[in-house]
């Protein structure tokens, strides 16, 4: 004869449990996702280089 304990907090067991996890766990993922994504987007933003303009090409000209 075969003595098992059942466990009450067996994962595979409470299937509305498990499916409340695995939901927060798959939004918790996407959200890490996201913000991740976002935040190496705006560190490796594009950023605008000096370019020298000519003060005759100016909205308001200046002239030597």
């Amino acid at each position: 004869m075969e003595h098992t304990v059942e466990n009450k907090n067996d994962f595979t067991r409470d299937w509305v449990s498990s499916s409340r996890f695995l939901f927060y766990l798959k939004l918790a993922c996407v959200l890490g996702f996201v913000l991740g994504g976002c935040y190496k987007l705006s560190e490796h933003r594009y950023k605008k280089p000096k370019v020298h303009v000519n003060e005759s090409s100016l909205y308001n000209p200046k002239y030597k």
